[in-house]
């Protein structure tokens, strides 16, 4: 793909595109779901409907604020370390627009690392097809809902919330980009005992990162030695990408990488919305696989 200063330039075009657009417009509509005009488009959108996936490329799907830019950079020091493949950059989001993308992921050499936030329902039916490996990584919903919220208030192509109050019944009736989180987790987990699927949690991820890195690793058949594993982990810390995140992501380094903590949600939630969640997650996750993987009591209840 594009090489490093090209990927910065794209995320320094799409900010400035973004400051011409107006507030109403910075997000539109696409089959009943909200996405950001800088980034994404119609006609990406289109294209992915005909893209060409490898058995081997390497798939990261998350919803937004999981952790997904953490997993991706987990995922080409991998493949870098056993393919000697330098990532040329974090490669964006399959739906996300850039000139000639399409041609230059034909171009690329496998192994290619592709991710992306969408619902499972609109991923190009080829990654099923072709039975491509994919990692799937979720976060408990009320980080996600905080997360999201300052990035929302961080990032110049998103509208900006006056208060988390304001935010709030917007993620839970899913009128935020990509869609509810609900949605996408009750779907999700349906697929999970296929073995192409490896589910992976932010807070898991945060515990045990080298048990974490080996697992990932393990699962796309690229192992790593002890050492390799070790290395990894030193500079997928958050604190190592945080500080590093204006060289990988240039301007949007400060709204990607935050905080990176597991029960901040305590510092916004108030009583009502926390029950308010509490009986969403009761609904549509409780008793199901995904639902024990994020081990709700633990870190959702005060």
């Amino acid at each position: 793909m594009a090489d490093m200063s090209e990927f910065l330039h794209a995320v320094k075009e799409a900010i400035e595109a973004s400051k011409n657009i107006p507030k109403d417009d910075l997000i539109f509509t696409y089959n009943g779901v909200t996405y950001p005009t800088a980034t994404c488009d119609f006609d990406t959108f289109k294209a992915l409907e005909t893209f060409e996936t490898r058995e081997d490329d390497v798939m990261l799907a998350a919803y937004p604020k999981c952790g997904s830019n953490w997993t991706a950079m987990i995922l080409h020091s991998i493949v870098h370390a056993v393919h000697n493949k330098h990532p040329s950059a974090f490669i964006p989001m399959i739906e996300f627009k850039a000139p000639n993308k399409f041609e230059k992921l034909k171009a690329d050499s496998s192994p290619r690392v592709l991710s992306t936030h969408f619902h499972y329902d609109n991923i190009p039916k080829t990654f099923f097809e072709k039975k491509v490996k994919i990692l799937l990584v979720f976060r408990n919903p009320k980080d996600t809902a905080v997360s999201l919220f300052h990035f929302y208030n961080s990032n110049p192509i998103l509208p900006n919330y006056n208060s988390f109050d304001d935010f709030f019944p917007d993620f839970m009736s899913g009128n935020v980009v990509w869609g509810s989180y609900f949605d996408h987790a009750a779907v999700w987990n349906n697929y999970l005992d296929k073995d192409t699927i490896l589910l992976m949690t932010f807070e898991d991820m945060k515990e045990d990162l080298a048990g974490s890195i080996k697992k990932i690793s393990d699962f796309f058949s690229m192992p790593l030695t002890e050492e390799q594993v070790k290395l990894i982990a030193d500079k997928a810390t958050f604190k190592s990408m945080k500080e590093n995140s204006k060289n990988t992501h240039g301007e949007m380094g400060t709204a990607i990488f935050r905080k990176g903590e597991v029960g901040d949600w305590k510092n916004y939630f108030s009583e009502a919305q926390s029950q308010e969640i509490d009986a969403e997650f009761e609904k549509r996750l409780s008793g199901t696989k995904l639902g024990k993987c994020l081990k709700y009591d633990i870190y959702c209840k005060w």
